[in-house]
Order: structure tokens, then sequence, then C-alpha cells
């Protein structure tokens, strides 16, 4: 059976989203676009594989 390496994405419903991606990148650094964030990780087992995690927040009503 094969195991889950990472996760896709984090995605989530919010009053507004661009005052969410602006106090992330404000107070945590992320480095936001019209999407949300990108984050790149190595694999544990094998370093030199690389991976992504998208961060997302979205309007309330989609």
């Amino acid at each position: 059976m094969k195991k889950v390496t990472g996760i896709g994405g984090i995605f989530f419903k919010c009053k507004d989203p661009n005052k969410m991606r602006e106090w992330y990148k404000a107070n945590l650094g992320l480095n936001t676009n019209n999407y949300g964030a990108v984050f790149e990780w190595y694999q544990g087992a094998d370093n030199t594989k690389k991976g992504f995690t998208q961060w997302s927040p979205f309007e309330q009503d989609t």
C-alpha cells in the first residue's frame, strides 16, 4: 500500500480573504499573492525530491 508523503493544500473560508492574506504576510512573513501562498518542502525519505503545499483563503460563501 502506498503512503501519503504530504498534503496538497490548506484551503479555508473566511469573511475577508484579502485581509487574511495581508495579516499572514505582515505578521508571519508569508510571501502571499492573489491565491494565497505556496510552501516548498523536501521529502524526508529522499531529500532530493521537492514537494509543494498551497495555502489559500476563500470567500465564506464559496
